[in-house]
């Protein structure tokens, strides 16, 4: 997982990579902390995935950039467009889901 420390970084993240996730999150945030492990995990059945990760208290401007209104907010990308876009509370079998079925048609 590769830490983004501007827009600029993540907007060039994204456009690098054909299949790019992006996980944003806040430090004192428990839910984005306790989710992260389990995203961890679910992405590794997906491998040509690229994760980001940014901090929203190091990166303020990324809320207005992305829309995100709370966090943590998940967005997977396919060549620099969203496609799927989950935030606070996540439920994992409907995420993988929807994963695997994009992850599929690319």
């Amino acid at each position: 997982m590769l830490t983004l420390t501007s827009i600029e970084m993540a907007q060039e993240f994204i456009e690098q990579h054909p299949l790019s996730f992006v996980y944003v999150s806040r430090t004192n945030c428990s839910v984005c902390h306790a989710l992260l492990p389990q995203i961890e995990e679910l992405l590794k059945e997906f491998p040509k995935i690229e994760v980001g990760f940014i901090n929203a208290d190091d990166v303020e401007e990324v809320a207005g950039h992305f829309s995100i209104f709370t966090v943590p907010a998940m967005m997977l990308f396919v060549d620099g467009k969203e496609m799927i876009r989950e935030a606070r509370f996540v439920h994992m079998e409907e995420l993988r889901k929807k994963i695997s079925k994009i992850y599929g048609m690319v």
